[in-house]
């Protein structure tokens, strides 16, 4: 497994670079095909290409995973695989590199692999967009939904997501001299000032609601009224209720100063994940690893999606460590064998029924 990491980590994978990601692509399906043998293809998209592969039969579990990560080229030559004192260190070693390898050597370890599928993205660090379809279509065909992301602090298995989505407020104002009319121009920065305060005030903590403002910009000159400012939010809710109501309020946004325009973009684009779709998976989960605990989670992944159809997902199954999206990252060697053989177990577990 420790090498089969090493092949994915030192091919770097960064979102929205399509040589990359193709490169990393062909890397994954040769994996795949090497430990469970038959044929992964490459799925072609806008994102970048996504791996599927196919045991054939009845489809009846679904093994979800991504292998686009958050780090830029060139960080492995400044964090290089290395395994050390009991840990894998490297770009996307825990988000998640090291899930996917645990996955297939999990699988690997199956008789008969009919009726799995595997299918991992190239873009589910940006949102998923280009493959939530087919996401979607695969999870209702296969009834049951086993994702590979890094586990909850302590070796979690994740049992709930907070819905997530980015949105962008765009203040149109009108530019004029600051010194000599300033009274000429609509302040968009002022006006975004405005804003800001009423964004903060639609979130809801007491009920798992945060709204973030995260990234603000605006202006041209030091002189100029600035004509146009734009603010990023970042949204976390629980529930279908608290979704809906905060997209209604981003919607009912209005300007403060006369002549100011807004225009508001982007939405909650990943929904909640309610812990009863992984009762019956993390059931499983607890009679052939117990002690493990399940753990409701503020941020998102592609099981989001799948949960919110109503189709049994299990989350958190990957590597068992820290630090996702951080220089320190890193898996623990001790817990790969034993996260594998659980992917042996549940695979086994709901292919046959049981």
């Amino acid at each position: 497994m420790i090498e089969d990491l090493r092949t994915l980590v030192e091919i770097e994978s960064p979102s929205r670079d399509i040589e990359a990601l193709t490169a990393s692509a062909e890397a994954v399906a040769a994996v795949i095909a090497k430990r469970l043998g038959g044929t992964a293809t490459l799925v072609e998209s806008a994102a970048g290409p996504h791996v599927r592969w196919s045991g054939g039969g009845e489809p009846r579990v679904l093994i979800l995973g991504h292998h686009d990560t958050v780090f830029p080229i060139g960080t492995l030559e400044r964090r290089p695989f290395a395994v050390a004192d009991g840990r894998v260190t490297g770009p996307g070693v825990f988000d998640m590199l090291g899930g996917l390898v645990q996955a297939i050597h999990g699988l690997a370890a199956l008789d008969d692999l009919t009726g799995v599928e595997i299918l991992v993205t190239a873009d589910e660090e940006t949102g998923s967009h280009e493959l939530r379809a087919l996401i979607e279509e695969r999870a209702r065909a296969c009834g049951a939904v086993l994702v590979f992301e890094g586990a909850a602090d302590g070796g979690g298995l994740k049992i709930g997501r907070k819905g997530c989505g980015t949105f962008e407020v765009v203040v149109k104002g009108r530019a004029s001299h600051a010194g000599l009319e300033p009274e000429a121009g609509v302040n968009a920065l002022i006006e975004a000032a405005h804003q800001v305060l009423d964004i903060v005030a639609i979130g809801r903590p007491e009920s798992g609601t945060t709204v973030t403002p995260t990234v603000a910009s605006a202006g041209t000159g030091s002189n100029v009224v600035p004509a146009e400012a734009r603010v990023v939010v970042d949204v976390r809710v629980e529930s279908a209720a608290e979704k809906a109501r905060v997209e209604a309020a981003f919607a009912a946004l209005s300007p403060r100063l006369d002549g100011a325009e807004i225009t508001v973009l982007g939405g909650i684009h990943r929904p909640p994940m309610p812990e009863s779709a992984a009762a019956s998976l993390f059931a499983v989960a607890e009679e052939l690893l117990p002690g493990v605990e399940g753990v409701a989670v503020g941020g998102g992944s592609d099981g989001n999606f799948t949960a919110a159809l109503g189709i049994p997902t299990l989350d958190g199954l990957g590597a068992v460590g820290g630090g996702a999206h951080a220089d320190h990252e890193y898996l623990l060697v001790d817990s790969m064998v034993e996260r594998a053989n659980l992917v042996t177990g549940l695979v086994r577990a709901v292919v046959s029924g049981k």
